[in-house]
């Protein structure tokens, strides 16, 4: 059943904790100002440095966790159908938490409910061009 799990909430979790956080704290606000902080500076081999803030991280989290999502919606077994509608349920809770609640109107948060989206669509197309394939018939 842990197959069925969407990777996506993995972001969405860890958002929804930086992010409900800072809204019990009253900072809410201030959560996009947060998530271009920088964590930690990584000197560039052209001696520049690029600057990595906890927003970089989530998106990155999220990158990596929509590419598995990717590579598993090539199955079209019942598994899959479970993990396609769990994911369209992962997406409209993002998409609400976007519109309605402070602290995720952030660019951050918007690219992480954009990677749900891809997943539902990716898995519903996938799936869907799989069943053509299966019900093609050859006639005269």
């Amino acid at each position: 059943m842990f197959t069925a799990f969407p990777l996506l909430a993995i972001p969405a979790l860890f958002y929804n904790l930086f992010a409900l956080t800072a809204v019990v704290g009253g900072k809410a606000a201030q959560a996009g100002a947060d998530l271009k902080a920088t964590l930690f500076p990584v000197t560039m081999p052209g001696g520049r440095g690029w600057d990595v803030s906890s927003g970089d991280l989530f998106i990155l989290l999220g990158l990596i966790m929509l590419f598995f999502e990717l590579l598993r919606a090539t199955n079209t077994n019942k598994v899959a159908i479970i993990n396609h509608s769990l994911s369209l349920i992962l997406f409209i809770f993002c998409l609400v938490e976007f519109l309605l609640i402070p602290g995720f109107a952030t660019s951050t948060f918007f690219l992480i409910t954009v990677m749900t989206l891809l997943d539902v669509l990716a898995g519903f197309i996938v799936t869907i061009v799989a069943a053509r394939k299966d019900f093609e018939f050859t006639g005269n």
